[in-house]
């Protein structure tokens, strides 16, 4: 691997992870009630697991309600029970026999710390992907220095690289978490 390829391949798994950061921070619940809080539901819909999204559109027609209308109304109680029964969401489902909805009751301080350490939690499972980024990236600077594709020079400038694309990318998470927390303790 040539030195550009392997900054370049540690840029894109850096993004990658915090590409992956953002998309898990959008299902930790704020004050507001937003589609995305239901992304990781499965249902049992025609005899196999199926993600929420393909088996009904999920609106949010008021700040504090979600609404979920089933593409097929069979399909209506097993939803309403994969909501009930996914106890990290704590929240209680309504159906009307066509739609249904999903009141998001107001946190309490006390749900807003256990959703902040659930956000740091998040955090540290992003900063250890990005570890793991930098160990191979410099696994791979290390090789190609053994195998004298690299001189000593090449080797400290990479490592440097490396470092220091490492620590923007740590920056940016701690950036974005900082604002989710904002968000998350804000009442």
């Amino acid at each position: 691997m040539t030195p550009n390829q392997i900054i370049e391949q540690a840029k894109t798994k850096l993004g990658g992870a915090i590409s992956h950061f953002e998309e898990e921070l959008k299902k930790l619940r704020t004050g507001r009630a937003h589609p995305s809080m239901l992304e990781g539901i499965t249902v049992e819909a025609y005899g196999q697991p199926m993600p929420l999204i393909q088996v009904a559109t999920v609106t949010t027609p008021e700040a504090q309600l979600l609404q979920i209308a089933p593409f097929d109304p069979n399909n209506l109680q097993t939803i309403v029970a994969a909501i009930r029964d996914n106890q990290s969401l704590g929240m209680n489902p309504m159906d009307d026999g066509r739609v249904i909805r999903v009141p998001v009751p107001p946190l309490t301080a006390e749900r807003r710390q256990q959703i902040a350490k659930q956000l740091g939690e998040k955090v540290e499972d992003c900063m250890i992907a990005m570890r793991a980024v930098r160990s191979r990236a410099m696994k791979d600077i290390d090789q190609a220095k053994k195998d004298k594709d690299i001189g000593e020079d090449d080797h400290k400038r990479l490592s440097t690289q490396i470092d220091q694309l490492t620590a923007e990318y740590k920056n940016k998470t701690e950036v974005i978490a900082s604002a989710k927390e904002q968000e998350i303790l804000t009442l």
